[in-house]
């Protein structure tokens, strides 16, 4: 009977993630139909999504902030009791790597090509203070996900990645350098999850 209900959790979950991908996957696409909106109307430059100017400058912020970003991971896993995380950070850990994978990087394509390469670059325009457009972006991202009202400190588990990734992008002027450091912070703390390297505080 065990075996039953494990292997019907186990098709449950593994549909649940196929879904997830197809989900993000369309939404990704809408973003990018949009910023080519953006674009041709000159609303954005390539230069504003991609600059490869200082690429050694770009790279140094990409390791530096991924590493410091699953080191921010790890430490509120130590500090934050586990009921006080949403069960949704679970869900995944056992799905095999190669769709961890591709959820995590699809995940954060999309939330970074609508948060960061549309909202962020929406605002700035309105707005022309950086921080001011970094703010207002990770408050419609912290609205987003409102199943972390239930659990107000999951807020601050994204509040500060969000502010990170906002920096990121306008320190870089390059959309790859934020959704690389998402997918990587993501992918590293749901890998020490799921080979159980790492464990939520009881």
């Amino acid at each position: 009977m065990d075996q039953v209900e494990n292997r019907y959790e186990k098709s449950t979950q593994d549909s649940k993630t196929k879904d997830m991908i197809v989900v993000f996957s369309s939404f990704t696409f809408v973003c990018f139909a949009i910023i080519f909106g953006l674009l041709v109307y000159d609303v954005l430059t390539i230069q504003n999504l991609l600059s490869f100017d200082q690429p050694m400058k770009s790279i140094m912020i990409l390791v530096i902030s991924s590493i410091a970003l699953v080191v921010y991971g790890v430490v509120l896993t130590f500090i934050i009791p586990s009921n006080y995380i949403d069960d949704n950070n679970n869900s995944y850990q056992d799905d095999s790597l190669s769709k961890i994978l591709i959820l995590m990087f699809i995940a954060a394509m999309f939330e970074e090509t609508f948060f960061r390469g549309i909202i962020q670059n929406v605002l700035f325009l309105f707005t022309t203070h950086e921080w001011v457009a970094i703010l207002l972006t990770t408050g419609l991202f912290l609205v987003i996900h409102i199943q972390y009202f239930k659990k107000p400190i999951m807020l601050l588990n994204i509040c500060i990645p969000s502010l990170v990734f906002g920096w990121i992008y306008f320190k870089t002027n390059n959309l790859l350098v934020p959704i690389l450091v998402h997918f990587i912070m993501n992918i590293g703390m749901t890998t020490l999850f799921k080979y159980k390297i790492i464990s939520v505080k009881k």
